[in-house]
């Protein structure tokens, strides 16, 4: 296996603030941003809503992984993911040689909150929306936890608030400290 790298990756479900404390955090530290989605989008020269309707989900899916296996090599960086990057263990696998894996978290009320102010999620685009994300965040929810190094609850904080308190926890996690996870 290789040498883990240095890099915060966040994993979560759509609407947990992925993109947004990714953002910050790379503003905070300097150091670069990396989003699997927008790697995928630029490939394709589509969105992703398009590239699911185009193309399906498993090409999409396809064409993350190979994201993955781009960014691998980044030892300081911060990498954004989709919400269903953890559906493929070879995913896990690479995020881990990545660096360390931050899993934000948010209750399903906050999550369906946010989610329903954008209404371009693919995955949500069906007659009940509230019971898909219900089915998604249950089938997910344990591997989030299972691939995370870390935790953090978005739901009451603000995306500075959350990157403060993503480089407070990794500071502790790469010291080893034993509270450091969740």
């Amino acid at each position: 296996m290789k040498e883990r790298g240095n890099a915060i990756v966040l994993i979560g479900f759509m609407g947990a603030g992925k993109s947004s404390v990714g953002r910050t955090l790379a503003r905070m530290t300097g150091l670069p941003r990396f989003d699997t989605d927008e790697m995928v989008a630029a490939r394709f020269g589509l969105t992703v809503p398009e590239i699911f309707e185009a193309h399906g989900e498993q090409k999409f899916r396809d064409a993350e992984t190979e994201a993955l296996r781009e960014l691998s090599d980044k030892r300081q960086a911060i990498v954004v993911t989709g919400g269903g990057i953890v559906l493929r263990e070879e995913n896990v696998a690479l995020l881990r040689e990545c660096g360390t894996i931050v899993y934000l978290a948010a209750d399903e009320e906050t999550l369906f909150a946010r989610i329903s102010r954008r209404p371009t999620r693919p995955l949500l685009g069906t007659t009940d929306p509230r019971a898909t994300l219900s089915e998604l965040l249950a089938a997910r929810l344990p591997l989030y936890r299972e691939a995370a190094d870390v935790e953090v609850d978005t739901s009451l904080l603000s995306h500075d608030e959350v990157a403060r308190k993503i480089l407070r926890s990794v500071e502790h996690h790469d010291r080893g400290d034993i509270n450091s996870q969740r």
